[in-house]
């Protein structure tokens, strides 16, 4: 079973910051992918950041320059720094993690999504 936990969501003004992190945790052999989606009512979810094994990182173009995704491989983590918040980034926020593992005796690899955190950014 592997389970990812998500946290640091809020309320802030426009202009400040907030940290997400999200960590995976349970029976994994190796994290291939960790990122960032969020969504508002009525749209499609999207993809805010992703960092993959490697290190290499990708970024929503709205984002980038304000926002910072990094990990901690040690503690199966990954993080999203936002920082100059503005109020088109409210949305719920959900982490997802590609990564291999044993499910049901099938060795193979999975993505799995955690439980959404709300941002909202006031004006």
């Amino acid at each position: 079973q592997v389970q990812l936990q998500a946290s640091g969501g809020g309320l802030v003004q426009a202009g400040g910051s907030l940290r997400l992190s999200c960590r995976a945790s349970g029976s994994i052999f190796r994290i291939n992918e960790m990122g960032w989606h969020r969504q508002v009512p009525g749209k499609q979810r999207e993809l805010v950041a992703n960092i993959r094994s490697g290190g290499r990182t990708n970024y929503l173009d709205s984002v980038k320059g304000r926002f910072t995704i990094s990990r901690d491989n040690a503690e199966n983590t990954v993080y999203l720094q936002m920082n100059s918040l503005k109020a088109e980034d409210t949305a719920v926020y959900y982490c997802n993690v590609v990564l291999d593992t044993d499910r049901a005796g099938i060795i193979g690899e999975y993505e799995y999504w955690g439980q959404g955190t709300q941002v909202t950014v006031s004006s």
